[in-house]
């Protein structure tokens, strides 16, 4: 079984649910896919640590570093930048706040002082609906001087968020989409 498979097997066990559910674009879905079940999880943090860092390896620009919003984004960050110094390419990662830190710095970026200035980074999120949170994200790392320059996700669900990054230049790329993951293709 290959790491993708491996990881598509945990991804069903521990983070589909169907049911009603109320995501955090406001839509309603008729299934749930909770990420951080399968990605807190030892197995599934090394395996989409490794097949993060093999679609980084693919792109063309060199990348200065990983992050993405918390709290979705914190064990993708971290699994991606442990496999990275494994691989002896190591990669800082960052996080991005939600609200801007209220004493100290007052930054919305965690990590800076680990990033070249100015540098390419890869943006990171477990399962992309709309796009929204990804927008803010982008907004917030160009404000601090930073490109972003790939975008990567476990799960696209299929439902905007692909049109939606496209739309302002960015390509998304996935893992898995929604119709990969539920073999609906």
């Amino acid at each position: 079984m290959t790491d993708r498979e491996k990881l598509k097997k945990l991804l069903l066990e521990k983070s589909y649910r169907k049911g009603t559910f109320t995501l955090s674009s406001g839509r309603e879905s008729d299934f749930y896919i909770d990420g951080k079940q399968t990605i807190l999880s030892a197995e599934g943090a090394y395996l989409v640590g490794r097949l993060i860092f093999e679609l980084i390896q693919n792109h063309q620009d060199d990348i200065g570093a990983v992050g993405g919003m918390t709290l979705g984004a914190d064990p993708l960050v971290t699994a991606t930048s442990i496999a990275s110094f494994m691989a002896d390419e190591p990669i800082p990662a960052f996080i991005v706040r939600k609200e801007a830190k209220g004493h100290g710095t007052e930054n919305f970026l965690e990590g800076q002082k680990n990033m070249p200035e100015g540098c390419n980074v890869t943006l990171l999120e477990d399962v992309v609906t709309t796009g929204g949170t990804l927008l803010q994200v982008i907004d917030r790392v160009e404000a601090q001087g930073f490109k972003v320059v790939q975008i990567i996700t476990v799960v696209d669900r299929q439902e905007g968020g692909e049109k939606t990054l496209a739309d302002k230049g960015f390509k998304l790329e996935t893992i898995f989409t929604r119709a990969q993951l539920l073999d609906e293709e």
